[in-house]
């Protein structure tokens, strides 16, 4: 072990000598504080002095249940780029084991302090940076047992930015006097500067020669020598010429968004604009972006509903609906086949009542200025005569339900069409089933 300590004393020697020959001070490390959190093996160190590296080499480690964790401020500073000075306090609760064995029966407050040296491989402005370190120590036990150890050992600093790191660190606590033991300590720690970075100071910058002062006739700044009208003020981007009117509107080219065009100011020298390109131009354009008639004050034919259909052609220009239905709605909110009745009757089933109190809801909401044409239609059961006479009682009993229910009898036209307009095949029973039913239309 002397020989060890030997070794890092003189790589750290080694490496002192040669950092002190391209010393960087931007690089020197700052006055920093750090705080670790570490752990102490007391049982690895005795393992290694009894049965050698064999051991540890057949992945005989001590459990980490073994080992006791500890808490410690540190103190850095750097002497050059390659060595950092540090202080170190560390606090531990622990059952200590003493070099003779014996182990104390409870938890007591270890307080370690040291002093060390950390030779670095690289200066602080890497990510990773090697080390070894070296130092001198004290310790106090339950505030009775005071003694001396020699921590060596190695680790990596890790940059985070600004100075701040963090510190990975395996440290060897050497036995010196009679109250301490071999032990190695396991630590984890981050570490932030206590001072700004110092700025390298700025040379100022030479005071240039006074101007040499040319003739300026007519005070525009710029000298008669690179003035094109020297008498008459104007600007340097026209040679000191004012800024011309090439229209000859009264305004000038910088403010006349029209320059070759005579124009008016309050167009910004343009003519009177058509935006949209309507033949109206915007003065008399209410809509001045968007092509439009003259009818509408330049605004495009109004589709009130936003169904895509306009109002002139738009059979309900207040209810959105397609252009197939003229622009009208096509009530598909009602469900017509829930609406149906039984063989040869016009009397309105359990299932058309609840679909009709939704329906009349929606006429009544929605829907509340539409005419509605109530249809309906029989299955080809029977005459077509007698089947005719049938669909009219059947639009007639839900148009009747839905006046019982609150919509206005001038606004629905029930008409029956019989055997007309099947929605499905009456060879089966169930398309005649479907085929006996009520359609609902807005009038147009």
């Amino acid at each position: 072990m002397k020989k060890v300590l030997l070794f890092l004393i003189a790589a750290g020697i080694a490496v002192t000598s040669f950092s002190q020959e391209s010393i960087a001070p931007s690089w020197k490390k700052r006055p920093t504080l750090g705080i670790n959190f570490f752990l102490k093996d007391f049982i690895s160190p005795d393992l290694i002095g009894h049965n050698g590296l064999g051991l540890f080499l057949r992945g005989k480690y001590p459990a980490m249940n073994t080992m006791s964790p500890g808490f410690g401020i540190q103190y850095l500073q750097g002497l050059s780029e390659y060595v950092d000075f540090s202080a170190n306090l560390n606090s531990s609760f622990l059952k200590y084991t003493f070099y003779d064995g014996s182990k104390a029966q409870n938890d007591q407050f270890l307080l370690e302090t040291s002093a060390a040296l950390n030779l670095k491989l690289l200066p602080d402005n890497y990510v990773v940076d090697p080390y070894v370190t070296v130092g001198v120590g004290a310790s106090m036990l339950a505030g009775t047992y005071f003694g001396a150890y020699a921590p060596v050992g190695a680790g990596f600093q890790f940059a985070l930015g600004d100075g701040a790191f963090l510190n990975l660190q395996w440290l060897y606590n050497l036995r010196v006097s009679d109250n301490t033991n071999y032990n190695f300590q396991y630590s984890l720690g981050f570490a932030s500067p206590l001072t700004e970075k110092k700025q390298p100071k700025l040379a100022p910058l030479p005071v240039p020669p006074p101007p040499v002062v040319e003739k300026d006739t007519d005070g525009d700044g710029i000298v008669d020598s690179k003035d094109k009208c020297p008498t008459v003020p104007g600007l340097a981007k026209y040679d000191g010429c004012p800024v011309p009117d090439t229209d000859g509107d009264g305004i000038n080219d910088e403010n006349d968004k029209c320059p070759t065009v005579k124009g008016l100011a309050r167009y910004n020298g343009c003519p009177i604009p058509d935006t949209d390109k309507d033949g109206i131009n915007d003065e008399e354009d209410s809509c001045k972006t968007v092509p439009g008639v003259a009818r509408y004050h330049g605004c495009p034919i109004p589709d009130k509903d936003g169904d895509g259909v306009n109002d002139e052609e738009d059979k309900c220009p207040e209810y959105p609906g397609p252009a197939s239905n003229h622009g009208c709605p096509e009530l598909k909110e009602i469900h017509a086949e829930n609406v149906l009745f039984a063989i040869n009757q016009a009397i309105l089933t359990k299932k058309a009542t609840v679909e009709l109190d939704r329906g009349a809801t929606l006429l009544n909401t929605k829907y509340p200025h539409t005419s509605i044409l109530i249809e309906g239609y029989t299955s080809n059961t029977g005459t077509a005569q007698h089947n005719l006479v049938l669909s009219q009682k059947r639009a007639d009993a839900v148009k009747a339900y839905l006046v019982k229910k609150g919509v206005s009898a001038d606004r629905l036209t029930a008409t029956g069409y019989g055997i007309a307009n099947p929605v499905a095949d009456n060879k089966t029973q169930a398309g005649r089933d479907l085929n006996r039913r009520v359609e609902f239309k807005v009038k147009q």
